[in-house]
């Protein structure tokens, strides 16, 4: 699979300058980061998150991240959060292989948090939908495209 045809077209069509970058095939965002020879900061997984059992949300972080859900719960108002499960989401992106989704939910109708401490970047770097690419680009125009929410919900690992 090559870098999602969805993603291509929307940065292209909002002229939004981007990069990509290929690497072998790796499938943890700290490979990925070592592999593009990338700080962890600046590479952004992404993790599916389900609120209150069923609402699906993306959340975008430093690949040196992990979810505190104490924080993610407080900061988004909900009674429960949970890891979803791949076979749970896999369907909504038909387009990316499995984990290697770009943090562009709002291509897929699925609300983006960005962990606050993202916006510290100038750019970022995430999974181009495959594992084997990723795009490089401002954070301000995935800001300005994605229009995330931001939140306070990560801690380093």
């Amino acid at each position: 699979m090559t870098i999602s045809k969805r993603l291509k077209d929307y940065l292209k069509s909002n002229k939004v300058k981007f990069k990509t970058l290929k690497h072998k095939a790796v499938y943890t965002a700290q490979e990925i980061a070592g592999a593009q020879h990338v700080p962890g900061k600046e590479f952004i997984k992404t993790i599916m998150v389900k609120l209150n059992g069923n609402k699906f949300f993306m959340m975008a972080m430093p690949a040196s991240c992990k979810i505190d859900f104490k924080k993610l719960k407080s900061a988004s108002g909900a009674k429960t959060v949970e890891l979803a499960k791949e076979a749970e989401f896999k369907s909504l992106f038909p387009d990316c292989d499995i984990g290697a989704m770009p943090p562009f939910g709002n291509l897929y109708d699925i609300p983006v948090v960005v962990d606050k401490t993202v916006e510290e970047d100038e750019k970022i770097v995430f999974n181009a939908g495959n594992h084997k690419e990723t795009i490089m680009m401002k954070y301000s125009d995935f800001k300005k495209l994605v229009k995330p929410k931001v939140a306070s919900f990560s801690v380093h690992f």
